[in-house]
């Protein structure tokens, strides 16, 4: 069963490699493009200039309808063209900017985190003292649920695949 799953595991981490690397997103649009424009040309016998149109079209799924193929090798390079930029590529560029402009500047790092758990241990710890040396008890903590996620106590097999560490800008 490891050995089935093995191509899909591969696929599976290309496409995450693909889809985290906005250079490789526009350097597959633009060569997509150049491409299919080049395939088009010798296939319907057009310009260079025009096969490059009508690539750029034909990708945005605008369609002027001034230029389209007539074989039916045209038309298998167009359906391919159309799929491949509609279902793939172009959602994974506009997922990529979508989500750096969603971020969060004002979150807690990990590190961050971490810090401030360890300061409110430590002035639960300095309360405690406290409250024994004055004679006062201390209502007892609520019964807190577990929490699995980047930097939280719960065990590994619990935790989610995230390092907790924000991604570079480019």
């Amino acid at each position: 069963m490891e050995l089935v799953l093995l191509p899909f595991r591969w696929i599976y981490r290309a496409l995450v490699w693909f889809a985290n690397s906005p250079r490789t997103l526009i350097t597959s649009y633009l060569l997509m493009i150049v491409v299919a424009g080049v395939i088009y040309g010798e296939v319907e016998q057009r310009s260079p200039a025009d096969a490059v149109w009508w690539a750029v079209v034909t990708a945005s799924t605008v369609g002027y309808g001034d230029i389209s193929p007539t074989t039916w090798a045209g038309r298998t390079l167009a359906a391919l063209l159309i799929s491949t930029m509609v279902l793939l590529v172009i959602p994974l560029i506009t997922a990529h900017f979508a989500s750096r402009l969603i971020v969060d500047d004002d979150a807690f790092e990990h590190e961050e985190q971490e810090q401030l758990k360890a300061d409110v241990r430590r002035m639960r710890a300095l309360l405690e003292e406290l409250a024994t040396r004055q004679g006062i008890d201390l209502p007892p903590l609520p019964p807190t649920p577990p929490v699995s996620g980047p930097g939280s106590a719960a065990p590994p097999v619990a935790r989610s695949g995230r390092s907790g560490r924000r991604r570079p800008r480019w």
